[in-house]
C-alpha cells in the first residue's frame, strides 16, 4: 500500500534517478566499445606484420592499387638484402665462385635503394646471378654474424615472378616487406561492435622514448618476441644478444605502474624460422641454462616462454601466451579469436560486469 502514497515529486526524483542510472550504464558501455591495444617488442619482432594480418582478416584488406604501391618496397627490400650480403662477404672474407659476379656486385652496390621505383631487367639478372653464387650462399648461411632481413630468401628464390613487368605483389609479398616503423601508428578495427584500436610503435631503441605518450587507458599489451633471435645480436649494438634485450624490455614494460590493470599477452613469434634454425644453431650455445634436447623446436619454444614468464615479478598477474607465425594468416586468425576473448573478459572484469 505504501507505494500508492508516493508523491508526484518523489516519482519525478525516482524517474530522474533511473534516467541517470541508464545514462551511466550507457556511458560505461560506450567506454567499453573502444579498447586500446598496445603492440610492443624490440625491432623486427613482427609487430607491423601482425597489424597487416589484422587488416587482411578484420579490415578492408588490400586493393590492387594498394598492392601496386608495395611493388617498389619489395624491390627495395631485395636490393637492401643483396647489398648487405655483398658487404658482409668482404667482412667475412668470402670470395665469389664466379669472378663475373664481382661486376654484378659493383652494379648492385651502386643502386640508391630509397630511389628504386621499378626492377631494371639487367639489375634483376645481376641479382639472380649473385644469389646463385656459392659465395653468396655461404654468406647467407652465416647471416647471424650480421644484420639481414628474414625475408631475404623468400624474395630471392622468387626473382623470376617478382622481376616480371606485370608483377603485382600478393598478400604474402606484402606481409614479408620490411619497413622499420618510425613513430607511432594507430589502426582501429571494428569487430562485432567493439573497436580495437591497435597502436604500433617503433621497436628500435631510438624509437622507444616516444612510447610514453601511448600509455594512458591501455586495455591490453601485446608483446611480441622473435623466437628466432636467440643467436642474433642487436642492430644498434653488435655485442648484445637480441633476446636478452627483448627480455629486459619485457620486464620493464610489465612492471610499469601504468599497466597494472592491463592484460599482458605474449606472442612468441617466428615459429617457422625457429624450426628451421634450431637444426643447425644450438640454443645452449647462447643460453647455457638450456638442458633440453638439441634440434627440438618444441623444447626450445617452451624454454624461451619460461624465460619470459620468469621476468614477471607479480605472480598474481596472469601472462597469456601464444606461439605465432605472423606471416601465416590462418595461424593469426586462430590466435586472435583467443586473444579477443581474453581481452573482452579482462575488460568486463575491470568494469565489474562479470
Amino acid at each position: 500500500m505504501a507505494g500508492c502514497c508516493i508523491s508526484a515529486e518523489e516519482r519525478e526524483n525516482q524517474r530522474i534517478n533511473e534516467e541517470i542510472e541508464k545514462q551511466l550504464r550507457r556511458d560505461k558501455k560506450d567506454s567499453r566499445r573502444e579498447l586500446k591495444l598496445l603492440l610492443l617488442g624490440t625491432g623486427e619482432s613482427g609487430k607491423s606484420t601482425f597489424i597487416k594480418q589484422m587488416r587482411i582478416i578484420h579490415g578492408g584488406g588490400y586493393t590492387d592499387e594498394d598492392k601496386r604501391s608495395y611493388a617498389k618496397l619489395v624491390y627495395q627490400n631485395i636490393f637492401t638484402s643483396m647489398q648487405t650480403m655483398v658487404r658482409a662477404m668482404e667482412t667475412l672474407g668470402i670470395a665469389f665462385s664466379d669472378p663475373e659476379n664481382q661486376g654484378h656486385a659493383s652494379a648492385v652496390l651502386e643502386v640508391e635503394v630509397d630511389k628504386v621505383e621499378d626492377f631494371d631487367k639487367n639489375l634483376a639478372m645481376a641479382v639472380k646471378s649473385l644469389w646463385n653464387d656459392p659465395g653468396i650462399q655461404e654468406c647467407y648461411d652465416r647471416r647471424r654474424e650480421y644484420q639481414l632481413s628474414d625475408s631475404t630468401k623468400y624474395y630471392l628464390t622468387d626473382l623470376d615472378r617478382i622481376s616480371e613487368p606485370s608483377y603485382l605483389p600478393d598478400l604474402q609479398d606484402i606481409l614479408r616487406v620490411r619497413v622499420p616503423t618510425t613513430g607511432i601508428i594507430e589502426y582501429p578495427f571494428d569487430m562485432e561492435n567493439v573497436i580495437f584500436r591497435m597502436v604500433d610503435v617503433g621497436g628500435q631503441r631510438s624509437e622507444r622514448r616516444k612510447w610514453i605518450h601511448c600509455f594512458e587507458n591501455v586495455t591490453s599489451i601485446i608483446f611480441l618476441v622473435a623466437l628466432s633471435e636467440y643467436d642474433q645480436v642487436l642492430a644498434e649494438c653488435d655485442n648484445e644478444n637480441r633476446m636478452e634485450e627483448s627480455k629486459a624490455l619485457f620486464k620493464t614494460i610489465i612492471t610499469y605502474p601504468w599497466f597494472q590493470r592491463s592484460s599482458v599477452i605474449l606472442f612468441l613469434n617466428k615459429t617457422d624460422i625457429l624450426k628451421e634454425k634450431i637444426m643447425y644453431s644450438h640454443i645452449s650455445t647462447y643460453f647455457p641454462e638450456f638442458t633440453g634436447p638439441q634440434q627440438d623446436p618444441v623444447a626450445a619454444q617452451e624454454f624461451i616462454l619460461k624465460m619470459y614468464q620468469e621476468q614477471n615479478p607479480d605472480k598474481e598477474k596472469t601472462l597469456y601466451s601464444h606461439f605465432t607465425c605472423a606471416t601465416d594468416t590462418e595461424n593469426i586468425r586462430f590466435v586472435f579469436v583467443a586473444v579477443k576473448d581474453t581481452i573482452l573478459r579482462h575488460n568486463l572484469k575491470e568494469f565489474n560486469l562479470v
